[in-house]
């Protein structure tokens, strides 16, 4: 024998019915079958509406109405001409009482919990009177079976509680003297004593299907819904959910207590009583094998099997000196909050005693509080406990799993997934068990907790970055045809999704949390962005607030780079290009990373200092080892590197620069490169990577243009002055020439001390063979003293930097 159970979604259309049917008559040639179905989806919150607009005065009858046609309707699609009067004149009768009761709830303006349960009794009986009929005509001989007859309960209105003996003959007897028939029960409801109409409250249709199964030692029960089983999480908030394939009882137990609602804790009870698998399909997938509950756990690749929350709670905290070591205190609390019918979620207590903290739904706490108050009328009257602190907009967060127990580190992992995206842990709960780890954090944070511990419990083998590009110049764009280029690779074999979330640059933005495909990002901005500012962006980002969030800096601004705090504090990674917010002031480059480890968030910026050569993480990795940093000797301008490179022969200095501009090497006005300011921001960021203090003053630079060069009103005034000075620039060209020396502009780093200065070098230097716009970095340490470590490649232009700038996105989603 095996219990089918239909859900409101798999009764509530034609394709669902159809699919219904499909079911009944394949699983009915093979083994007995009994039915249980809920209420046409929507019906159930249709009666509740016509109930309050009743109580109001309001006309409600017109929305009944609605739904009395919706059911004829299907009626008339399902059934034979010669068999739809029987079944439409029974669903007349049905509606004729339904519709007295409403007229009977407007006159009297008032709703009891037992005219609530009549009038939403009539759900699954419309539901299971039409479906009864359409099971007789396409699967063979059926029958309805009112529950109100069958199940019986005490007269707790609402959540009904079910007397299990006197039920569990009720339905032996009834289905024994009706074999061979498909029997099509009405889930959710019930009666007492007095043949009045009782419910078994939320999920009381599974319920429903568990106590007949239990009843009549059933083989399996099958619950057939709108989604692929129980899922790791809820897959409206977690989009890398997936379906769980087995469960425990304990497991749906404490999953579907904390919100999973394809199934109800109370279905779980007679079930695991009798060892009844529970299994969870689709209706409109019914290929898909869904989730198996039964009496064992199995591993799914993971020690946790799901993820889930409640989305309100408030939170009561009692403490007070009065509390301590006083016997009775909890059991006091916890009795009066019973007595005001209030229904404690959460519980955790310091282990002084001087606190306990309650979780609640938001609808109890006025109650809960006055409750609290009038129990401990005498201790807050002489201030022993202080008045109960009500906190609202909280949320529960919780991972369940059977192979938790005795795991070490577990919990460990679990707070640190929180941690690194910036959610505070306000209160923590697990029993002894270890099935269940529940933490309360801010319902902002909801989502974002969600995602974060999914992907760290489950290893999602992708890591998934939400990136927030600013500037969409030559290296912002490049960036972003990277990143479409190599796509697949990163997800592929780097195991990481980067999700663009947003760009924008001065004056627009285009921002969208599911992504902008990252491949016509350029039309999509075009035609998309709004007005927008670097502040609405990473205001934006702070209110989407999603998981594993980077702000990406493509520009050189100093206004943008000193936003990085508030992102920071927001713990939103920051990868940046901008050597500004690293060539500040010695202040600001400590608050800056101070303010990333705080918060528990990245700050990379390798490719400030040598675009796409991994320079700062190299100092990095020699400091970690224990090696002492002794010289750095380095030429990072790529654009300097290139002049002299090229000032060779009969060519002019003049002639060498203009070239540099117009291939990209420079800024648009060379000056900008040439004054060698630029050079020393990047010293002064070398110089702090090794844990030097200067600031940009104590950087002595060689000024390497004359200084009306400098002073030129225009670029080509500028490249006029250089012409007249060419004798000076060819002066120093010939003596290197005549000694067989290389001309080069290179920084020092030695002895605390940091200078830039144009260089004769001979052929016995690192430096002296330097060709094209390559930077190079000379590094004598102790282990590399009389060889240095040598740096090579191009430091220059918007492949290679933006290459350097994808390269700590992707570090961000290994950290």
């Amino acid at each position: 024998m095996k219990v089918l159970k239909f859900g409101g979604t798999s009764v509530g259309s034609y394709d669902a019915l159809l699919n219904l049917l499909r079911i009944v008559k394949s699983t009915s040639e093979k083994e007995q079958v009994l039915v249980v179905c809920s209420a046409m989806h929507g019906v159930t919150s249709g009666l509740l509406k016509i109930l309050e607009d009743a109580r109001n005065n309001q006309d409600g009858i017109s929305e009944l109405k609605q739904i009395e046609q919706r059911h004829y309707q299907t009626v008339r699609k399902f059934l034979e001409i010669k068999h739809q009067n029987k079944a439409l004149l029974a669903l007349k009768m049905l509606f004729n009482e339904l519709e007295e009761l409403i007229l009977g709830v407007k006159a009297l303006g008032e709703v009891s919990e037992r005219i609530k349960d009549r009038v939403l009794s009539y759900g699954e009986l419309l539901s299971c009177t039409m479906i009864t009929h359409f099971i007789h005509q396409h699967c063979g001989s059926a029958v309805l079976a009112d529950t109100r007859e069958l199940i019986k309960t005490d007269s707790t209105f609402g959540k009904a509680n079910v007397n299990e003996a006197l039920t569990q003959n009720l339905l032996r007897d009834f289905v024994s003297n009706h074999q061979d028939t498909i029997l099509v029960f009405t889930g959710f409801i019930a009666s007492n004593a007095s043949l009045e109409t009782t419910t078994l409250g939320r999920g009381g249709s599974d319920y429903t299907a568990a106590i007949v199964a239990a009843a009549l030692n059933a083989r399996e029960i099958e619950i057939w819904t709108d989604v692929n089983g129980i899922m790791t999480a809820d897959p409206r908030m977690v989009k890398k959910a997936f379906s769980i394939p087995h469960l425990s009882y304990l497991e749906a137990i404490e999953l579907s207590y904390f919100g999973a609602k394809v199934i109800h804790p109370p279905t779980m009870i007679p079930a695991q009583t009798k060892n009844i698998p529970i299994i969870i399909k689709n209706t409109f997938n019914q290929d898909f094998g869904g989730t198996r509950i039964g009496m064992d756990s199995s591993s799914n690749g993971s020690l946790v099997k799901g993820i889930s929350f409640i989305p309100q709670i408030s939170l009561i905290t009692l403490q007070g000196s009065g509390m301590v070591g006083q016997r009775g205190f909890s059991g006091r609390l916890f009795n009066t909050l019973a007595n005001a019918n209030v229904n404690v979620i959460l519980i955790t207590q310091a282990s002084s005693e001087h606190s306990i903290t309650l979780a609640i739904s938001p609808d109890d706490r006025e109650k809960a509080g006055m409750a609290i108050n009038r129990e401990f009328e005498q201790e807050l009257a002489l201030n022993k406990i202080n008045p109960p602190r009500i906190e609202n907009n909280y949320s529960i967060i919780a991972i369940v799993g059977e192979n938790m127990r005795h795991t070490k580190g577990l919990s460990g992992r679990f707070f640190s997934a929180l941690g690194r995206s910036g959610v505070n842990v306000v209160a923590i709960a697990q029993g002894s068990s270890e099935l269940n780890i529940s933490t309360v954090i801010d319902h902002k944070d909801l989502s974002k907790a969600m995602n974060s511990v999914h992907d760290d419990m489950f290893l999602s083998p992708v890591k998934t970055l939400n990136v927030f590009s600013c500037g969409v110049g030559n290296i912002g764009a490049t960036l972003l045809r990277q990143i479409a280029a190599h796509h697949e690779y990163l997800q592929g074999k780097r195991q990481v999704k980067l999700n663009l979330a947003g760009v924008c640059n001065s004056k627009k933005m285009l921002v969208d949390a599911d992504g902008i495909p990252v491949e016509k990002w350029d039309v999509l901005f075009e035609e998309k962005a709004g007005p927008g500012s670097v502040e609405e962006i990473i205001e934006s980002a702070v209110k989407l607030n999603l998981s594993n969030s980077v702000f990406v800096d493509n520009t050189g601004s100093p206004h943008v780079a000193s936003l990085y705090s508030q992102l920071f504090e927001k713990s939103i990674s920051v990868v940046a290009c901008n050597k500004v917010g690293v060539s500040g002031s010695q202040d600001q480059y400590i608050q800056s990373r101070e303010k990333a480890r705080k918060y528990g968030v990245d700050y990379w910026y390798e490719t400030s200092v040598g675009a796409g050569l991994p320079i700062i993480k190299t100092i990095h990795d020699l400091l970690i080892s224990g090696d002492q940093i002794l010289k750095i000797e380095a030429i990072l301008s790529g654009t300097i590197s290139y002049i002299f490179n090229n000032y060779k022969g009969e060519r002019t200095f003049e002639e060498i620069v203009r070239e540099a501009r117009e291939k990209g090497y420079t800024e648009p006005d060379p000056r900008d490169d040439l004054s060698g300011l630029d050079f020393g921001r990047k010293m002064l960021i070398l110089a702090r990577e090794t844990g030097i203090s200067l600031e940009m003053e104590d950087i002595r630079i060689q000024t390497i243009l004359p200084e009306d060069c400098l002073k030129a009103d225009s670029l080509e005034g500028f490249y006029l002055k250089l012409r007249e000075h060419e004798e000076h620039f060819s002066a120093l060209k010939t003596k290197a020439e005549s000694e067989n020396k290389a001309l080069h502009f290179v920084g020092t780093l030695e002895n605390g001390n940091a200078r830039i200065e144009l260089l004769m070098l001979d052929n016995t230097h690192p430096f002296y063979n330097l060709s094209g716009s390559d930077n190079i970095i000379s590094l004598t340490t102790n282990r590399y003293l009389h060889n240095p470590m040598v740096i090579r490649g191009p430091g220059a232009g918007a492949e290679v930097t933006a290459a350097g700038v994808l390269a700590d996105i992707v570090r961000v989603a290994t950290q």
